[in-house]
């Protein structure tokens, strides 16, 4: 069978579990365009009709798409997007406005249908995104040591931390770094074996070596790694089995002077349901937290992203967009990649129009915008206290108490760093308000009508207008 027919049928099965995975409307304005131009066994080869189209797959649907070909390949890919308009293009890019013959597949697709192990060991720099480099990640306050940290350790695997540990809330910018590093360090030594990973992922997959009796080729797999990047680690909690296998191929790469890379929603110590041991490694080298930006910096992040389109977004509107998206930069930069869209069909947008187009989006950042003051005052009335007690001195516990639970529900809610909450209440050290955490999470795993009391108060904070 050609090879172009084998990428057609290819194609149409993964676009039936695209189909499945999401909406039809956005199947239709975001895959029904994609040409397949070729897939490997490492690599798939797209053809985009424009950045805009490239730049919303790969912030939002790369996990889509990665789940799909998984499913019908049984490989983990790299995505290679040929924009159509020349400005992104690879080898095969356009040449004085005409597109070059597109090389066949570089093997046939049945080839590519195997199991996962098969052909892991030959991609050095596996589940690698190419788009997030350090050149495309804006440094601010917000995650200005973790930036360096990870320079360090892109410049110096295995010598400067090890491990690396990144935490700080949902779209913030942790996964982004651990590409950055993989990607720096494949650069400088090419022939490094760099992997990326889920530990969702990677406990999927130790399940299935031990289904089909592969283990040791899936030890070999990970505990060959130069560098190992493992996001998303609090999914380990309470996964006894996985936790053994990952401390011991933990030890294995530190014993090899490997380096490790981890990220997670909270610092080692907050993880609930994961082995002291674990916690305890996870420590031994360089924590860096990321928190959210201030809008000094989320305006210097539309600014860059907007260099990468093609349409040109008035400053005004990014002045908006900033001004009103605080909580993810991934919704910041996906209300941009909207209104970009917006611009290159219609033309010249107001504010009154941007604030339509992004309503719901609008909508959803006020929802999950929970402030401080907000949560002392819930706290403060549930336990009939003064709400200048939240921030005072006084320590009997009748006020001691419900301050630690507003300290602990407002690093919950809030996701903001020890310091910037001990300023928020009084003026306290960074000490004293992980000590008020660790207290309360520890209280409620001894005392149930403290619990529900506190998961009563956080509904009601969430119900608040």
């Amino acid at each position: 069978m050609p090879a172009n027919d084998q990428i057609e049928i290819l194609w149409n099965h993964v676009s039936a579990h695209l189909r499945s995975s999401v909406s039809a409307d956005s199947y239709t304005r975001w895959f029904a365009s994609l040409k397949l131009l070729s897939a490997g066994d490492d690599a798939v080869r797209f053809r985009v009709p424009d950045s805009i189209h490239q730049l919303w797959i790969e912030m939002n649907y790369l996990p889509v798409l990665q789940s799909a070909f998984g499913a019908v390949t049984g490989l983990r890919h790299q995505f290679v997007f040929e924009v159509e308009s020349g400005l992104a293009t690879t080898e095969n890019g356009k040449v004085n406005g005409a597109w070059q013959p597109v090389a066949e597949a570089p093997a046939p697709v049945e080839a590519a249908v195997r199991v996962f192990e098969d052909e892991a060991e030959k991609v050095p720099g596996e589940g690698l995104s190419p788009a997030l480099t350090f050149e495309n990640f804006v440094v601010g306050a917000s995650n200005q040591f973790a930036h360096a940290a990870a320079l360090a350790v892109a410049q110096k695997p295995g010598r400067s931390y090890n491990p690396l540990f990144f935490y700080g809330g949902s779209g913030l910018g942790k996964t982004h770094l651990m590409h950055a590093i993989g990607t720096s360090v494949r650069e400088n030594k090419p022939r490094a074996k760099v992997i990326y990973i889920t530990s969702e992922e990677f406990t999927n997959q130790f399940i299935h070596a031990l289904q089909t009796n592969s283990i040791a080729r899936f030890r070999k797999r990970f505990r060959l790694a130069d560098v190992l990047l493992i996001d998303d680690v609090h999914f380990l909690a309470g996964k006894e089995r996985s936790q053994e296998e990952f401390f011991h191929t933990f030890n294995a790469l530190l014993d090899g002077h490997k380096q490790i890379v981890l990220c997670s929603d909270r610092p080692p110590g907050e993880i609930k349901d994961l082995e002291n041991r674990l916690v305890t490694r996870f420590e031994w080298g360089q924590t860096a937290e990321l928190t959210q930006p201030d809008e000094e910096t989320r305006l210097a992040i539309l600014r860059k992203r907007a260099e990468s389109l093609e349409v040109e977004v008035p400053a005004y509107l990014m002045e908006f967009i900033a001004s009103r998206i605080s909580t993810s930069i991934r919704r910041l930069q996906g209300a941009l990649v909207r209104v970009a869209s917006w611009i290159s069909l219609h033309g010249r947008m107001t504010p009154e129009a941007a604030e339509e187009l992004l309503r719901d989006l609008l909508a959803h950042e006020a929802k999950n915008v929970m402030t401080i003051d907000r949560i002392q005052k819930g706290v403060a009335a549930n336990f009939d206290i003064r709400l200048a007690d939240m921030t005072g001195r006084k320590r009997p516990v009748a006020i001691a108490r419900p301050r630690q639970i507003a300290m602990y529900l407002a690093r919950e809610l809030t996701g903001l760093s020890y310091q910037e909450l001990g300023t928020a209440f009084g003026g306290r050290d960074h000490g004293t308000v992980m000590h008020a955490c660790r207290t309360i999470e520890r209280l409620v795993k001894e005392d149930a009508a403290l619990r529900f009391r506190i998961s009563s108060i956080e509904t009601q904070l969430r119900r608040a207008p």
